[in-house]
């Protein structure tokens, strides 16, 4: 992100589709293992270990590039409910920011929150704990692409190295990571160094400034040890006398490809903010917002509209209060090609941010960590890659050969403060059918009160509540799962017996 007017502590659900025409015919053709194994590019597509075209749709989650070293909002609630409300919206990778200082021997997380929850990352060091939610992203079906956000974690580096942290550190530590990953196709990629921006040049040759030969460089030294991975390149902030956004001005990349010694690896890499980052000159323009195509086609989307490679915008955020936003947003949100119409064949992305604690942009939770920010995660809708499938609970009773869709529900207390308390329920489509649809019915014993809900619609009738599937996660696909999350009051009741019904 652009971070003049940033807060220094700022700064990616796994749904895979083929290409398609609608995303209804999407739906009906994707099977449990779209988006498997490790992925690689062919033009403008990234396509994945069968060849089928998918498409990066996720959000960032930072944290591990903070003094923190460990993702944010540990502190609120359990990772692993962090991550099924994240799928559960349709989100199906996440952009994970880290700084070189994780890297160093014994360097642990703070702001973890172990009482009742995260028990299993109690002692564990910062890389560690990476392992453990990199794990469970892996079993939920989502990616992961590791963003190196900062050198250290005092603040972000116009270049890639520092006094402190030099090019070769850069370097070992990408490699580092990229050997920890290796054989694990949760990790899909590699974000090389975010934001580059003035002094960086590209293609000016300066091999102290230039970025495009520095991504040259680390690149080819990731693929020397996982000849898999994604090598994620970003742009820099001016070129030619045109100023842009931190990172997201590749105009050089025209003249200047990156070469990479492995083929089919390359993905260009963009930001784009709105006014509650920074003020543009095109955010004035009297044509605005019908003047952004044609900025964001000089700055980046050539690059996709040429076939040259795959064009992911990393970053992007609003707090939505100003209407030049929403209207910025919108524009983008077009810009960047809906699934229904065009599949994977379009440009990815990874929304800034899940967190709430971005200063200048907000997220898509709000400031409590569990409720979702529903007016941005509207926005999105319709560039979300719904339709994945991943692994779960072996068949139910409709297994091989059923001709009934099946479910099943589990509830999970996350927090109880007797006043009140916090609930979350993950459904499972536990046949080989998949389910259009879904709702669930509990009843408790004693007063208790839905208070919110998110993720579901709910109705209640004396003790009896029946939750049934938003619009966005009521599509299953065998084996695969979502989550819904409420509030109750009073607090102190047990887990009642649920109940799952699926068509």
């Amino acid at each position: 992100m652009f971070r003049t007017l940033r807060r220094a502590l700022c700064v990616a659900a796994a749904l895979l589709l083929p290409l398609a025409g609608t995303q209804s015919s999407a739906l009906a053709d994707v099977d449990a293992q779209a988006g498997a194994g490790y992925w690689h590019t062919s033009g403008r597509q990234i396509l994945d270990a069968a060849g089928q075209p998918v498409r990066i749709a996720g959000v960032n989650w930072f944290g591990f590039e903070t003094a923190n070293h460990v993702v944010h909002g540990l502190w609120a609630r359990d990772y692993k409910s962090m991550i099924d409300q994240m799928r559960s919206l349709g989100y199906n990778t996440i952009r994970m920011p880290y700084s070189d200082d994780i890297l160093k021997p014994g360097a642990m997380p703070d702001s973890i929150n172990h009482d009742g929850r995260n028990t299993d990352l109690r002692g564990l060091t910062s890389l560690q704990v990476l392992d453990r939610i990199v794990a469970y992203a892996g079993q939920s079906g989502m990616k992961v692409v590791l963003d190196r956000h900062r050198p250290d974690a005092a603040g972000q580096s116009a270049l890639w190295y520092t006094a402190s942290v030099p090019e070769s550190m850069w370097i070992t530590n990408l490699k580092t990571l990229a050997t920890r990953y290796k054989g694990d196709s949760t990790v899909i990629g590699i974000d090389l160094h975010n934001e580059p921006h003035d002094p960086a040049c590209w293609g000016c040759g300066d091999t102290s400034r230039d970025w495009r030969l520095a991504a040259q460089r680390a690149g080819n030294a990731v693929l020397s040890v996982n000849p898999e991975l994604l090598i994620m390149v970003e742009g820099v902030q001016s070129h030619d006398g045109t100023n842009g956004w931190w990172g997201g001005n590749l105009m050089g990349v025209a003249q200047h490809p990156v070469q990479l010694d492995v083929p089919n690896r390359l993905v260009y890499s963009a930001h784009d903010y709105a006014t509650s980052v920074a003020q543009q000159s095109w955010f004035s323009d009297p044509s605005f917002p019908a003047n952004m195509p044609g900025i964001w086609d000089k700055y980046w989307g050539y690059i996709f509209k040429q076939n040259i490679a795959p064009v992911w915008l990393g970053e992007f955020g609003t707090t939505l209060q100003p209407s030049v936003d929403q209207k910025w947003l919108a524009e983008l949100v077009k810009y960047l090609r809906s699934t229904s119409a065009n599949g994977a064949d379009s440009f990815h992305w990874t929304f800034w941010s899940w967190n709430p604690n971005s200063g200048d942009t907000g997220g898509i939770l709000k400031d409590d960590w569990q409720t979702v920010d529903t007016a941005k995660d509207a926005y999105l809708a319709s560039i979300k890659a719904p339709g994945f499938g991943a692994g779960g609970p072996g068949p139910g009773p409709g297994g091989p050969g059923g001709t009934t869709p099946t479910c099943a529900a589990a509830y999970t207390v996350g927090s109880d403060w007797g006043g009140g308390f916090n609930a979350e329920v993950k459904v499972t489509n536990t046949g080989t059918l998949p389910l259009k649809s879904w709702k669930v019915t509990w009843t408790w014993s004693g007063s208790q009160k839905v208070t919110s809900m998110w993720n579901a619609t709910h109705t209640q009738t004396g003790a009896t509540v029946t939750a049934v599937n938003a619009a966005h996660n009521g599509a299953l696909a065998a084996g695969s799962s979502a989550s819904f999350g409420f509030g109750g009051a009073p607090g102190g009741g047990g887990v009642p017996g649920v109940t799952c019904t699926a068509t």
